[in-house]
C-alpha cells in the first residue's frame, strides 16, 4: 500500500470523511452496510522512481531473489490500441513492513470489516477544482464498489478468477489506495515495471500475499491517469468522473483476481463483472473492456505521427491542466517566431498562449517591434488588453532591448542611438536611395516614400512612418533608439551589412531579425541584455524562464534562459546556441514548444 507518512505532502481541505464498514458473518460470509470506525484519506503525494527512493512503495532491487513478495501489474490496452498479449511479469520486492494488528475478540458471530481507503493525488498534478472534486467523489464511490464486489465474490462461482482472496471473514480490515496522476507519471511507471514505453489509462498493483496470513487484506494500489481518462471520456461521450469510475472498477476487479488477458473466457467473465458493478451502482458505461474493443469508440483514441510511432513527448491542447508549469516565465520573440511568414499569429499559437497563461505561466514579449505594433498584432487574436499577455500595463522588452517596461508597464530602461550614427545613416539613405526608418519609442520616421517602408506598417503593423523634410529634422525630431535599412536579402548581405559593420565600429552594432532588414542599435545593447534587466527588476532567476526565438538578435536571450528553443526556420547561428530546435513558425512552433517543454 502507499505508505501514508512517506509521501504525504499536503492534505486537501475537505469535510470529515464518512465512516463505513461491513459486518461479516464468519459462517455465511454475508455483508451488511453499517457505520463504523473506518479510515478515509485524501492527500497529495510525491513519488520518485529512482531506485534509492522507490523502496517505500515500489521497491524492486534487481539483486533480490525473494519470490514471496510480489506484485502483478495490469493494464487494459496499449496507447496504440493493440491488445496486450504479453504476460504480466511478477516483480520481487523486499524490506516490506506491515502494520501489526491484533484481532479483537468479538462478542457475537458477526464482526466488522474495516475499510481503509486512501485517495491520492500525485504531487505533479496542479491544484484543479475538478480533480479535487473527483477525489472527493471517489472517497465515497470506492467503498461502494468494494462492498458490491466483495458480495459478488462471496456469493458467486467464477471459472477464471484467481481465488487467492477467498474468505473475507478472516480479515479485520481491507486497505486500498487509488492514485490520480498524469500521463507522464503513468508512462514512467509503465516503463519501469512492465517494460512498456507508453501511457496507459489504469494500472493495478496487488499487494495481497496469502502466505503471510495477515489480519489485514492489503488489496493494493490502483493508479489512474486522469489525463488519459479525460481524453477517453471525450471520445466515448462520458464525463470525466464517469470514465474514472470505469477505470477504478477495472482496476479493483484485477486486484480481486480477475484477469482479462489470460484467455477469452476470462475476458468475457471480467467484462460481465465490470458491467454488473457499474449497472448496479447506477454508474454510466459498460466497462473498460467493452469500451476498448468497441471499434466505433476506440478508432481515434490513439494518435500516431507520420512514421507510425507514438507521440510520446508532445502534450496536446487542453491537457495542460494536468501538469504544473516547469517555468515561471516564457520570453517569446514575435517576427519569425510567434508570427508566421504572413506576419500573423495562428489560432493554434494563440490558444496555446492562452492556455499556458491560464495555468499560471507568465508570457513576456521580447521583440524588435515597438510596443504599439506588438499590441496591435496580438489584439487580432484576443491576446492584448487586461486579460491578454500584453498591454500598456504589462512587462515587455521592445526595440531589441532598447525599451524595457517593468511592473505595471512602467518604463525602466531606454537607450538611444548616437545622433552622429543617425546623421550618417540619413545621408547614406538619401545618397544611395536605400529606404531608412528611425524608431523613436512609439513613432517611426523616414526621409522619403518607398514601398518597403510601407510594408513596415501594412505587413509588420509598426506605426506608419512620418516623412521628415531633411536629415537634420529626422535626427532632432525625437530620441532615436534604432534604425532599419531595407533592401533585398542579397543586397543586405553583400553591401549594407559589410559597410555598416565597419562604419559603426564602437559607436553602434548591426543585427538582423529578418533577412531583408538591417538594424542599427546602440553599441553594447541587445534583446538579451534587456531581458536580463527585466528579470532583475522582477526578481526572477534565469533558471525560471524558457525563451523562444529564431533570429540572431535572439541568441543572447536563448543562452540566458534555462531552456532556449530556436525554431527550425531560424538562423544557423541561433540554432547552434539553443538547447532544443523546434518546428518552424509556419508549423505553430510556439504552441509546439509550449506543449512539449513548458509543462
Amino acid at each position: 500500500m502507499l505508505p501514508r507518512s512517506s509521501f504525504l505532502l499536503r492534505s486537501l481541505l475537505l469535510p470529515p470523511s464518512s465512516v463505513m464498514a461491513f459486518a461479516i458473518s464468519r459462517a455465511a460470509a454475508t455483508f451488511s452496510l453499517e457505520r463504523s470506525p473506518a479510515t478515509f484519506s485524501i492527500s497529495r503525494r510525491s513519488f520518485n522512481l529512482s531506485p534509492t527512493r522507490r523502496t517505500a512503495r515500489f521497491a524492486v532491487p534487481s539483486s533480490s531473489k525473494s519470490s514471496l513478495f510480489g506484485r502483478r501489474f495490469h493494464a487494459l490496452c496499449r496507447e496504440d490500441g493493440r491488445r496486450l498479449s504479453k504476460p504480466m511479469r511478477v516483480v520481487s520486492g523486499w524490506n516490506k513492513e506491515y502494520r501489526k494488528m491484533r484481532r479483537r475478540p468479538g462478542k457475537s458471530k458477526a464482526k466488522q470489516l474495516e475499510l481503509s481507503v486512501s485517495i491520492c493525488i500525485e504531487e505533479e498534478l496542479p491544484d484543479d477544482p475538478e480533480i479535487s472534486s473527483i477525489a472527493e467523489l471517489l472517497r465515497l464511490n470506492v467503498p461502494m464498489a468494494m462492498k458490491l464486489a466483495f458480495d459478488r465474490i462471496t456469493d458467486s462461482n467464477y471459472k477464471t478468477r484467481d481465488t487467492s482472496i477467498r474468505d473475507l471473514g478472516g480479515f479485520d480490515s481491507v486497505e486500498l489506495s487509488v492514485l490520480l496522476c498524469n500521463d507522464e507519471f503513468i508512462r514512467k511507471l509503465n516503463k519501469e515495471w512492465r517494460d512498456e514505453d507508453h501511457t496507459t489509462d489504469v494500472l493495478s498493483m496487488s499487494e495481497h500475499i496469502p502466505e503471510l496470513n495477515l489480519p489485514v487484506l492489503m488489496l493494493g494500489d490502483i493508479v489512474i491517469s486522469i489525463e488519459t481518462a479525460a481524453r477517453q471520456a471525450e471520445e466515448r461521450g462520458h464525463t470525466l468522473i464517469d470514465e474514472i469510475r470505469i477505470l477504478m472498477v477495472h482496476g479493483l476487479l484485477h486486484l480481486l483476481g480477475f484477469d482479462h488477458e489470460i484467455s477469452e473466457n476470462a475476458e468475457e467473465e471480467m467484462e460481465e463483472e465490470e458491467e454488473f458493478v457499474l449497472k448496479s451502482l447506477g454508474w454510466k458505461g459498460k466497462g473498460l473492456i467493452h469500451s476498448a474493443y468497441d471499434a466505433e469508440t476506440n478508432a481515434n483514441l490513439h494518435m500516431e505521427n507520420s512514421n507510425g510511432s507514438l507521440l510520446k513527448d508532445k502534450k496536446k491542447e487542453g491537457i495542460l491542466r494536468f501538469y504544473k508549469p516547469k517555468f515561471k516565465y516564457i520570453f517569446c520573440d514575435m517576427d519569425g517566431t510567434l508570427l508566421n511568414s504572413k506576419s500573423q499569429v495562428s489560432l493554434t499559437n494563440a490558444r496555446a498562449l492562452k492556455e499556458a497563461s491560464s495555468r499560471g505561466l507568465k508570457i513576456v514579449i521580447a521583440t524588435g517591434k515597438a510596443r504599439p505594433a506588438a499590441i496591435t498584432v496580438l489584439q487580432m487574436v484576443d491576446l492584448a488588453g487586461k486579460d491578454g499577455i500584453i498591454s500598456e500595463h504589462s512587462p515587455g522588452v521592445f526595440l531589441q532591448g532598447l525599451l524595457v517596461y517593468g511592473i505595471n508597464g512602467r518604463e525602466i530602461f531606454k537607450r538611444n542611438l548616437d545622433p552622429i550614427v543617425c546623421r550618417e545613416a540619413g545621408h547614406y539613405s538619401l545618397e544611395h536611395k536605400v529606404p531608412l526608418v528611425a524608431f523613436c519609442q512609439d513613432r517611426c520616421l523616414t526621409l522619403f516614400n518607398h514601398p518597403l517602408v510601407d510594408t513596415l506598417h501594412t505587413v509588420y503593423h509598426e506605426p506608419k512612418a512620418e516623412i521628415m523634410p531633411s536629415v537634420e529634422h529626422l535626427v532632432t525630431a525625437a530620441d532615436i533608439q534604432k534604425l532599419i535599412f531595407f533592401d533585398t536579402a542579397e543586397g543586405i548581405a553583400t553591401n549594407l551589412r559589410p559597410y555598416w559593420s565597419e562604419a559603426t565600429k564602437d559607436h553602434a552594432s548591426v543585427v538582423q531579425a529578418v533577412p531583408d532588414m538591417l538594424e542599427i542599435v546602440p553599441f553594447g545593447t541587445s534583446k538579451g541584455s534587456g531581458v536580463k534587466l527585466l528579470l532583475d527588476h522582477l526578481g526572477v532567476s534565469s533558471k525560471e524562464i524558457m525563451a523562444i526565438g529564431d533570429g540572431e538578435n535572439d541568441m543572447e536571450m536563448l543562452e540566458l534562459a534555462s531552456l532556449g528553443v530556436a525554431l527550425s526556420n531560424g538562423s544557423d547561428k541561433t540554432k547552434a546556441v539553443a538547447d532544443v530546435i523546434g518546428v518552424s513558425n509556419d508549423e505553430d512552433g510556439v504552441a509546439d514548444a509550449i506543449y512539449r517543454y513548458a509543462f
